[in-house]
């Protein structure tokens, strides 16, 4: 009998994983916090997260009771912190999503996405790398990314894990530099990583800077809608409940040391997603038709607005055997639905900084 319960011990343990989320409490975050938490109880969730303005615990009300939960306030630019969260736990993973992620912030504050993207990713890959020796076979440094790195398409083709970078904002460039940091990790030091790169993601929990929940938000005050330029900027958007089971099979199945692209196959202009999205806001908030539409505001475009994303995530679908889950309607819809059902979750964000950010960035045209 003693043999057999160390036998059971043994595989219980190998099963165990201590995972380090970081910038847990943002929107991706939150959402794949949530799924991991969730979905293998037998691993424990150490959340790491700053809580600067897109931050919010309140994203996690449903499992921050969860035994297997544990929240950690504090920036990944904290070496100390870093590396003790690395010998204290003896993590066995990280997804590092914590970032400074919105463009129009980069333009007017370059050096803090500098300082968090590049610094900050550096730092926990010291962090691993010292932690993890040389030879951590059984550990994994997942970077979560963006299509941004990219740059900007023409009218056709698509990004595909091998396009080469070519960033255009402080934002995708700080981001394209801490991809190459990861990957430098993995051919100097055989850290043991993976990279995704993902499309514009929309859903419940979006910060309102961005261009769906943005839009959302002002139609049910009956504000206008601002629309860069002529709205002729061309994303492909993604399910923020499938990215996060994307990251899921990426960490448990990815190779080593490779990319994956995440898109949700659903390319759309701006204009049309917007003269959607007032079609159903109209009919879920029961006003006439066109009236949201007519709250529609063109604005000046930004610097360095990049015309067309679009990805081909064929190779985490042949490889991996994930899919999109839903067809883009049917997933406005469900975001529709939750900022509508949680009014006190989006008056608790947008707040006077928020109205202060909105008024600085969003001036009509002239």
């Amino acid at each position: 009998m003693a043999i057999f319960a160390r036998i059971y011990s043994i595989l219980i343990y190998s099963f165990m994983k201590k995972i380090l989320i970081t910038g847990g409490a943002g929107f991706i975050g939150s959402h794949v916090v949530r799924r991991f938490v969730q979905q293998y109880p037998h691993y424990e969730i150490f959340n790491l997260d700053k809580l600067t303005y897109a931050g919010n615990l309140q994203n996690l009300v449903d499992v921050e009771q969860a035994p297997n939960y544990h929240f950690i306030m504090g920036d990944i630019c904290d070496t100390a912190l870093v590396q003790s969260l690395f010998s204290k736990h003896e993590l066995d993973g990280v997804i590092h999503l914590a970032a400074e992620s919105h463009v129009d912030r980069s333009i007017s504050h370059p050096m803090d996405f500098v300082q968090t993207n590049v610094l900050g990713t550096v730092n926990l890959l010291n962090a691993a790398k010292d932690a993890w020796g040389k030879e951590p076979s059984d550990k994994k440094f997942y970077h979560v990314s963006t299509d941004e790195v990219y740059g900007s398409l023409g009218g056709k083709g698509l990004f595909t894990e091998t396009t080469a970078y070519d960033p255009k904002s402080p934002y995708s460039a700080s981001k394209a530099s801490s991809d190459h940091f990861v990957r430098a990790y993995h051919n100097t030091y055989d850290l043991p990583i993976v990279i995704s790169n993902c499309s514009n993601n929309y859903g419940p929990n979006h910060f309102p800077e961005k261009l769906i929940p943005l839009a959302i938000n002002n139609i049910k005050n009956n504000q206008p809608i601002p629309i860069y330029g002529k709205g002729e900027n061309i994303r492909d958007w993604l399910y923020v409940i499938d990215h996060a089971r994307a990251i899921d099979v990426i960490f448990h199945q990815g190779k080593v040391g490779d990319t994956y692209n995440i898109g949700g196959f659903n390319e759309w202009k701006n204009i049309d997603l917007i003269h959607l999205l007032c079609r159903l806001m109209d009919e879920a908030m029961e006003r006439p038709s066109g009236t949201s539409a007519q709250l529609i505001t063109f604005v000046n475009d930004r610097s360095g607005h990049d015309l067309r994303y679009a990805i081909d995530a064929s190779k985490l679908a042949n490889e991996l055997g994930w899919k999109p889950s839903l067809q883009f309607e049917e997933g406005l819809k469900k975001t529709v639905k939750w900022y509508l059902e949680n009014e006190h979750w989006l008056s608790h964000v947008t707040s006077c900084a928020y109205q202060a950010y909105y008024q600085t960035h969003y001036k009509e045209k002239t």
